[in-house]
């Protein structure tokens, strides 16, 4: 992450087999301590999607309930930072949108097959 600040993300924005990498700052819903996850991102338009899949694990990444909590945040894409607001996909938007993540990492339907729930989309709208 600090490579990926200092260089504007000439340093980890692109990283071979995975996709386009963002950097995601959120605030711990119970902690509230501040962290930055570097994540696989889709591009939407004005918005950003990303997908919770945690590697197909059962339970839903730390950031995805940090996101709920505190829906505010910022991200980094290269070297632009951006206010948005975070939701998770709605309902008509979700088939559109999981197809468009697996187009730029396939490895989302195998984490899908094993994560025994429905990944969660969660759409980056501008502020």
């Amino acid at each position: 992450m600090f490579l990926y600040r200092r260089t504007g993300g000439r340093l980890g924005h692109d990283v071979p087999g995975l996709g386009p990498i963002l950097l995601l700052d959120h605030v711990g819903a119970k902690s509230g301590v501040k962290r930055t996850a570097p994540l696989i991102y889709v591009e939407d338009g004005e918005n950003v999607v990303l997908v919770g899949s945690k590697g197909g694990f059962p339970k839903n990444p730390a950031w995805f309930y940090n996101l709920q909590a505190n829906p505010e945040t910022t991200v980094q894409i290269k070297d632009e930072r951006r206010p948005v607001r975070a939701r998770v996909a709605r309902a008509d938007e979700r088939d559109r949108l999981w197809e468009k993540a697996v187009a730029v990492y396939s490895g989302y339907r195998t984490y899908q097959a094993r994560a025994g729930r429905e990944i969660p989309l969660v759409v980056l709208e501008p502020r």
